[in-house]
């Protein structure tokens, strides 16, 4: 809990002011039956309408000034939950921004959007709750019982006998709360996962006609929700009907006692009339706070999520200075990028890329081409750093990568990646990305990546609205605005993953032509399933389950490499790199 109050801490004269408007007004609520004893005891008898007028009007003063002062105290309150929460998504996502490519595979993309959506939800009424109830009930429990042991001692120690039954209860509820929600909040993820993969794969599921399928697959993670949901609530709904039984029965006790006290002139009807009216005031306040528990048990489950994710140590950090020693050539001639013997496994366990080395020179390419799973995007992921290797060492400039920060690596870099996202605006901000460029390299980088013709048959030309990950575009032309984008930044190194495969081979071989016709001359790697698409690269990888296989210009490729002669004369009919046939 200690975290939330963190985040409270910046707002600490907001919550004085609202501290203080909550005391003062509680104070005045707590006088009203003071006032109502006096009413009853001593001014009823006197039979003096003037006085009962004036005691009156007291006592709607009173409760018109608690209202105004709590009215004025949830206000701040709520003020602060607002800022609090907020700063606790800023920093969440941020940090989920920066999470390294491990830590996004251990939390999973789902847990990453609930624990920004729900558990932030949780903290923001949390911290409301605590300012509004958690200020005024206690105040309301403890001056409740001073003021009742002022009226009567006797029956204020036959109201305490029941306090500690009431607390135990409240620590056992909430103790075991705490692991029901986290166990809840990890079947929310499951059922986020579910619907977040059919959303998107909704036109997949309808034209294989497995609506039927996966309205079940949702709906089994749905009933795992609501079992440890139910049995989250079950647990702490037995706070509520526990703390009522023994506030009912410590009513029952002092009506009991009051009555015989009376009897007996220990007492008198004024008194027990106020005193049951502190009395309905310290029951309240006791329900009330069992809410602020009830939301407590959400918070700090939440809060621990959050901060798991807050605080999730640096994958990929930057390495002391000289930890890694640079390359030296024995040739005086410096490759742009060098990878030696590296070797990467995602889980520690098979390697997905096993002893890869490789020389790529400034303004050269590489094209990169194998079987599903074979490591092709790995290797790509190992350059951008997006992991470092588990053996072995990649130089940039014969600099080891993992003495250079991630920030300084992804800057040399223009990334068009098989997985990428447009989002909900116009060509030109979705090539620009948020990056201060002219109109001009905008479309500039557009012509180089095909994409200016078919930009400017839109209506609205660059300002044609995309939808959500470009839906009202056809997937070639969602390629080519990804491309464009990389290219808008005139990268050191052009990185192209998959992304011409939407293409036609007139207008990728266009594409091709145009980077290469680039002034600045940007080192590329391509990975592809097509030969047509790196047939020219200065420097081809045939990969299979995470080795290399063949390596070699195309030429060289055709006669020393059974795999890539394969797929050449599968897909280009003479095998030789001449005409294409569709």
């Amino acid at each position: 809990m200690r975290h939330i109050f963190r985040y409270m801490r910046p707002y600490a004269p907001v919550v004085a002011w609202c501290l203080f408007f909550k005391i003062i007004g509680t104070l005045v609520e707590l006088a009203i039956p003071f006032v109502l004893q006096h009413m009853l005891k001593v001014v009823a008898p006197q039979n003096d309408l003037k006085q009962i007028i004036y005691w009156g009007s007291l006592m709607i003063l009173f409760a018109a000034a608690a209202l105004v002062f709590n009215i004025v105290g949830n206000r701040l309150a709520s003020r602060v939950a607002r800022d609090g929460a907020r700063s606790v998504r800023h920093d969440l996502f941020a940090k989920t921004m920066l999470l390294s490519c491990r830590d996004v595979d251990r939390f999973s993309i789902p847990s990453l959007e609930s624990r920004l959506t729900t558990d932030t939800y949780n903290v923001h009424q949390f911290m409301g709750m605590t300012l509004r109830i958690g200020i005024r009930c206690p105040i309301l429990l403890v001056g409740g019982l001073l003021f009742t042991f002022i009226l009567d001692p006797v029956l204020t120690l036959i109201l305490l006998s029941v306090m500690p039954l009431i607390f135990i209860t409240v620590y056992f509820v909430t103790t075991r709360g705490v692991r029901a929600y986290l166990k809840a909040q990890r079947s929310v993820d499951g059922m986020v996962r579910v619907a977040r993969e059919d959303c998107q794969g909704i036109r997949v599921i309808k034209a294989l006609s497995r609506t039927e399928h996966e309205n079940e697959r949702y709906d089994r993670a749905n009933r795992t929700l609501v079992r440890d949901e139910m049995r989250a609530s079950l647990i702490m709904a037995t706070s509520n009907p526990v703390i009522t039984f023994f506030v009912n029965l410590g009513m029952v006790l002092v009506i009991l006692f009051g009555a015989v006290r009376t009897s007996m002139d220990l007492s008198s009807p004024p008194t027990i009339i106020a005193f049951m009216q502190f009395f309905m005031m310290i029951s309240n306040a006791m329900i009330a706070i069992t809410r602020v528990f009830v939301n407590s048990t959400k918070a700090a489950a939440s809060m621990n999520r959050i901060q798991e994710v807050i605080q999730a140590d640096e994958d990929c950090p930057t390495a002391p200075e000289g930890a890694y020693p640079d390359f030296v050539s024995a040739t005086g001639e410096m490759p742009h990028i060098r990878f030696e013997n590296v070797s990467f496994s995602y889980l520690g366990a098979k390697p997905q890329v096993a002893d890869l080395s490789f020389d790529l020179y400034h303004g050269e390419t590489l094209g990169i081409i194998g079987s599903t799973g074979s490591g092709k995007t790995t290797v790509v992921n190992l350059l951008m750093r997006f992991y470092d290797p588990d053996k072995g060492a990649i130089y940039l400039d014969g600099k080891d990568l993992r003495n250079l920060d991630s920030e300084t690596v992804h800057s040399r870099f223009g990334a068009a990646m098989q997985n990428d996202f447009l989002f909900a605006d116009t060509v030109s901000e979705n090539i620009k990305f948020g990056r201060d460029m002219t109109d001009e390299a905008v479309q500039s980088a557009a012509t180089i990546a095909q994409a200016d013709e078919f930009i400017r048959a839109f209506p609205e030309g660059y300002e044609h609205l995309l939808a959500i990950k470009g839906q009202n575009v056809s997937g070639g032309q969602k390629q080519r605005i990804l491309v464009a984008r990389a290219l808008a930044g005139r990268p050191e190194i052009l990185i192209l993953d998959d992304s011409s495969s939407a293409l036609d081979y007139q207008t990728e071989a266009q594409m091709r032509t145009a980077i290469r016709s680039m002034d600045n001359h940007p080192t590329t790697v391509i990975v592809a399933q097509r030969i047509s698409a790196i047939k020219d690269a200065n420097l081809i990888l045939v990969m299979e389950n995470g080795e290399v296989i063949g390596a070699g210009k195309h030429k060289d490729l055709l006669n020393t490499c059974s795999v890539y002669r394969e797929i050449a004369e599968s897909q280009m009919g003479d095998g030789e790199g001449g005409e294409l046939h569709e």
